[in-house]
């Protein structure tokens, strides 16, 4: 598999970043994380002036087997019937990416259905037609893993050579929840009681099922002693793939911006393998399923908003985008004290 070696930022324009962010016309630190942001963003760019070029936003799509133990409230069909609505334009992701000037992608990582040849605007990355039943065997095999991770790899070095410079990751599959319920679980080593939530809609009996099969899920495997043996044993292809587009955007220095659960196992499994993809990323927000709070905690990290969301698809990428945006904007064309003729209250300090 290919090794990605992500090169930790470099630190040397803190200073002049801060200055610039010190000396616009508000007091210190009135901005907030839109402060925090254009730093990051300053600092992953190595300029004063950064600048996002053409967002995209990159859905992956795959099936679980595991939903045969009953983990989930809707059918695996929900999968593909999903993926055809978004290539129709009708899902929320499609909504909210056209309201904020967001390009977006539709990938078959590993769909359980068999999609029309001549079909508009799909990716077609598939693995297989759905991970194994991890109840009772890996998900994938090691091969299939590594598979996936270059080819979500490959989709995030051609964004990047149309001029993407920032992109978001999401997913849709059902029964995918409880394999980042896993994953968290066993890369985190927190309990899984505190990773597992209601998914698509479970009720608290279906939740305490869910962990109970989880569980024996787990038991049944020897402990993965890496990241991508983790991955195989448990995760879904869209997931696998995910996480190797996040490990080549972050190598080619792009800002990643991470959704929701799902996502975030993703970025779990990715950080895991290389700690320095951590520079990179924007924690977008942070999803209603019960473990993403913990989750974002185990990454020190901090979600730019909380809609209560939980859906998946990419959404609160392409929700906080403008945030983002805002960030870069202020930091470019908002007037300095002096440009604006205006006294500081006094020098400021420099973080």
């Amino acid at each position: 598999m290919k090794t990605f070696h992500i090169n930790p930022v470099s630190r040397n324009l803190s200073e002049p970043l801060q200055h610039k962010i010190n000396f616009k016309t508000k007091p210190l630190g009135a901005l907030g994380k839109l402060e925090q942001l254009a730093m990051q963003i300053g600092l992953v760019q190595n300029t004063l002036n950064p600048v996002l070029t053409k967002p995209v936003i990159v859905v992956f799509a795959g099936d679980h087997g595991i939903v045969k133990e009953g983990v989930s409230a809707y059918p695996q069909e929900v999968t593909y019937q999903m993926v055809m609505n978004f290539l129709g334009g009708g899902a929320a992701i499609n909504v909210f990416c056209k309201q904020n000037e967001l390009a977006i992608r539709i990938v078959d990582a590993g769909v359980n259905h068999d999609f029309p040849e001549g079909l508009s605007g799909l990716t077609r990355n598939k693995i297989g037609p759905g991970t194994k039943n991890f109840m009772h065997e890996p998900a994938m095999t090691i091969e299939q893993a590594q598979e996936s991770i270059q080819c979500g790899a490959k989709i995030v070095r051609e964004c990047n050579e149309n001029g993407t410079n920032i992109i978001g990751f999401g997913e849709m599959g059902i029964g995918n929840t409880s394999s980042a319920s896993v994953l968290m679980s066993v890369l985190s080593k927190i309990p899984l009681e505190e990773c597992v939530g209601m998914g698509t809609g479970l009720d608290h009996n279906g939740v305490n099922t869910k962990i109970q099969i989880l569980r024996k899920a787990i038991d049944h495997h020897p402990k993965p002693d890496t990241p991508l043996k983790a991955l195989a044993v448990f995760g879904g292809f869209e997931i696998a793939q995910m996480t190797g587009a996040m490990l080549q955007a972050a190598q080619l220095g792009m800002i990643v911006m991470v959704d929701g659960f799902i996502a975030t196992a993703a970025f779990l499994v990715a950080h895991a393998i290389e700690p320095n993809i951590r520079d990179y990323a924007i924690f977008c927000h942070q999803s209603g399923e019960h473990g993403h709070r913990k989750m974002l905690e185990y990454l020190s990290a901090s979600a730019l908003i909380n809609l209560e969301m939980r859906l998946g698809e990419g959404t609160g990428a392409a929700i906080a985008f403008p945030i983002i945006q805002s960030a870069v904007t202020f930091l470019n064309e908002m007037a300095s004290f002096e440009s604006a003729g205006v006294s500081a209250k006094e020098e400021p300090h420099l973080a």
